[in-house]
């Protein structure tokens, strides 16, 4: 799957907006994959693995599309 990121944090974790999705999904840096969390900005495009997790969906082996 691909997306944007919409939002970053200084804690390390942010959100991906997915076109035509209403919800965005969640993602923590240790779920990158081959890029530094300090390296993305917003709007950058994402390739990741959509994962169910007790707390809702979320993407892991997140990396630049």
């Amino acid at each position: 799957m691909t997306g944007k990121i919409k939002t970053l944090t200084d804690r390390g974790f942010g959100f991906i907006t997915r076109e035509g999705e209403a919800k965005d999904l969640f993602f923590h840096s240790k779920d990158l994959n081959g890029v530094a969390f300090d390296d993305l900005k917003v709007g950058d495009e994402l390739s990741f693995d959509l994962v169910d997790t007790d707390k809702g969906p979320a993407a892991k082996n997140v990396q630049r599309a």
